[in-house]
């Protein structure tokens, strides 16, 4: 058999829709459309931004990051190893290129992904290039457009992957904040934690023609539910039937539409002189010229508190014991860690999802906001909770609940237990990638006090949405991870059942989180397990919750705002290649 040649080199393609024999140089004419049947191949970054930008306007922002391999994972191949590969076969430094241009004459900072590069994943790197672009739109004063294409975040930087959710987010929200525009456009294929963060929380959300986009997969819908998917599903016509997009755009439309909308947009816009670029002071300076105590507020890695038995516990036997039927719920620690605790119910657009219990309670006299995941401890508890699967629907009554203890000034508390956010067909057609993604940009804004504890299963978006806060916690036999173990061993490895490899190269543990400051404080559990004594275990949550909330209710709304955001900020790439070593 001979080799064939690479596909720019070919004469000839087929179809992925149609299968018709096209030529070549007449396909890329049509802009990669088939002219038979309108099948929108998938395009790269470069190739893509040709398309969009003015002729002579693109200018290409710097893309060179330190190396980093912050969590040493290695499946079948080391981590480097495939980010080698993946350099050789793109000609990319990663899965996205960042640029200021204009489009009809309008200036933007664009930055694009390219699904070639491992998949479009959203690692440290990419969620460092795209905030930086957004932070050039912010001293700019221009609008930033992001094009998509990802299977979500990257499972090989563990929990620092997820981080970039909220990283990316809040760029997203400081850009709202200034006036400034923030579009989306979605292409083949958006899924996982790209669009539940920065391809849904953008003020507009355009989807080109025959473009997919959902936050669990159809293969993993399929798995999960045994149903078979409606016809369409997940399309952008999809998308747009069930309202999760502005428009839908054939690409040779593309352009010309962002440039009306970048024209429409522009007027009454403030005009603004650009802000000169400063790198900020080193952190404690910072810290100390606002005036907020360092032990406080503090919040750099701190090491695995001394007795925590995870330190030498296989991360498989966590990953178990996070799991473990009679771990106490949210329910439990509403009963034996607050006091007076009343539920509030419903999203106020037509659902109550019972996988998220929240209201107000007492805590040592103040009164709080608590919201949490609850699973249950028999099957038909598990099965009417639907196992803390947030629905949408779950996910807009926290965000509710959340906006209503800001504006009665309380501060929140919430509790996560989840294997990940409801992956079924009717989540994906209420919108569950936007409904998330909406939870993660609210919290980098909300003024008032936010304090997160992992108490069980931290999994995935679904956790995330209520877990960006000022402080986090954990317990010491919870897990915290951008993917579960069985997820990551089948993808990366041969077959699910090298899930026990996955957790162990995953660091999902407490005290793996603690070292690269995913986790401020871990929670010491007793001697066996949370289960076997909950009101001990009741007991030292609360310790815990009154130590780290005391100290934020004595800072200002505006400086914990501001902490927070440089909380997750410092997730980007630099720090993540310097991060405490897990090798």
């Amino acid at each position: 058999m001979t080799a064939t040649a690479p596909r720019e080199e070919q004469l000839w393609s087929r179809c992925a829709g149609c299968a018709s024999l096209l030529y070549r140089k007449r396909l890329r004419r049509n802009l990669d459309v088939c002219p038979e049947c309108g099948e929108h191949a998938r395009l790269g970054a470069p190739e893509r931004l040709r398309q969009l930008v003015d002729p002579g306007s693109l200018r290409l922002l710097p893309d060179r990051l330190p190396e980093a391999d912050p969590i040493g994972f290695v499946d079948v191949l080391p981590y480097p190893h495939r980010l080698t590969g993946a350099r050789a076969s793109t000609g990319l430094a990663e899965a996205v290129v960042c640029a200021t241009a204009t489009i009809g004459g309008h200036p933007v900072a664009l930055a694009v992904m390219d699904f070639r590069f491992l998949g479009g994943s959203l690692g440290c790197a990419v969620g460092e290039l795209i905030t930086r672009t957004a932070e050039r739109a912010l001293d700019d004063r221009t609008p930033l457009v992001l094009v998509t294409a990802s299977g979500g975040a990257r499972m090989q930087e563990g929990a620092l992957s997820l981080m970039q959710m909220a990283t990316v987010s809040q760029a997203i929200a400081a850009l709202r904040e200034a006036g400034l525009l923030t579009v989306s456009v979605l292409t083949d294929p958006t899924y996982g934690g790209v669009a539940a963060s920065f391809a849904t929380n953008t003020d507009l959300v355009l989807a080109e023609s025959g473009a997919r986009m959902g936050f669990a997969g159809p293969r993993v819908i399929r798995q999960v539910t045994g149903r078979a998917l409606p016809e369409g599903f997940q399309t952008a016509d999809f998308l747009l039937r069930h309202g999760q997009v502005d428009m839908v755009v054939q690409r040779r439309s593309l352009r010309g539409q962002l440039a009306a909308l970048l024209a429409a947009t522009r007027i009454g816009a403030p005009a603004r002189p650009p802000v000169p670029r400063q790198e900020p002071a080193p952190r404690r300076e910072r810290l100390a010229a606002d005036g907020v105590a360092l032990a406080a507020a503090d919040t750099d890695p701190a090491p695995p508190q001394a007795g925590d038995t995870t330190a030498v516990r296989d991360a498989w036997d966590t990953v178990r014991m996070a799991r473990h039927p009679g771990r106490p719920t949210t329910l439990d620690y509403l009963d034996s860690v607050f006091d007076g605790f009343v539920e509030l119910h419903g999203d106020r657009l037509g659902g109550d999802c019972p996988a998220i219990v929240g209201g107000l309670a007492r805590l040592a006299g103040r009164h709080v906001m608590v919201i949490g995941h609850q699973k249950g401890h028999t099957t038909a508890e598990l099965v009417a909770r639907n196992f803390g699967m947030a629905s949408p629907a779950g996910h807009r009554k926290a965000l509710r609940l959340m906006r209503l203890a800001a504006r009665l000034g309380l501060p929140v508390i919430t509790l996560v237990d989840t294997p990940g956010a409801d992956p079924g067909v009717s989540a994906e057609e209420q919108g569950q990638a936007a409904a998330i993604a909406e939870n993660i940009l609210t919290l980098t804004v909300l003024p008032t006090p936010v304090l997160a504890v992992i108490t069980g299963e931290g999994g995935s978006g679904g956790a995330l949405a209520l877990a960006v806060a000022d402080r986090v916690l954990m317990l010491e036999n919870a897990v915290y991870s951008v993917i579960s173990p069985e997820g990551c061993a089948a993808i990366l490895w041969p077959d699910r059942s090298a899930a026990p490899q996955a957790a162990r190269a995953l660091r999902l543990t407490a005290p793996d989180l603690c070292r690269i400051g995913v986790v401020d404080e871990v929670v010491s559990e007793p001697a066996t397990a949370a289960h076997d004594d909950p009101a001990e275990t009741a007991l030292r949550l609360r310790a815990a919750l009154l130590a780290n909330l005391l100290p934020l209710l004595d800072v200002p709304p505006a400086m914990l705002v501001r902490l927070r955001r440089q909380r997750f900020r410092r997730f980007g790439a630099t720090r993540a290649g310097t991060q405490v070593g897990l090798r």
